[in-house]
């Protein structure tokens, strides 16, 4: 790393760092269940899920989704879309599944 010289160099410094840590915490998202055909038991159709983040499924065309069992499980992405959902909505979801 370069010292910092004067300047803005270092508030860029520091947004590099802070955007790098962003970029390696995954945020977690959410999904509707648009298709659940063979997986009825599992997933219901217009439900909201939680999608947590995984990288080697999704090079699959997979998505870890934490379906009705409590239980996080790959289904096909084509199954859901996903979606971005306010701060608040997303907290209170949160609360409800711990």
């Amino acid at each position: 790393m370069a010292a910092d010289t004067g300047g803005n160099g270092g508030v860029l410094l520091l947004f590099v760092l802070v955007m790098r840590r962003r970029q390696t915490r995954p945020r977690v998202r959410f999904a509707v269940c648009i298709k659940n055909k063979g997986y009825e038991a599992s997933l219901e159709r217009g439900k909201v899920y939680r999608m947590i983040p995984d990288p080697e499924a999704a090079k699959h065309g997979y998505v870890r989704i934490v379906d009705e069992s409590g239980e996080d499980y790959g289904y096909s992405a084509e199954r859901f879309i996903a979606i971005d959902l306010p701060k608040p909505l997303e907290k209170a979801l949160f609360k409800t599944a711990s």
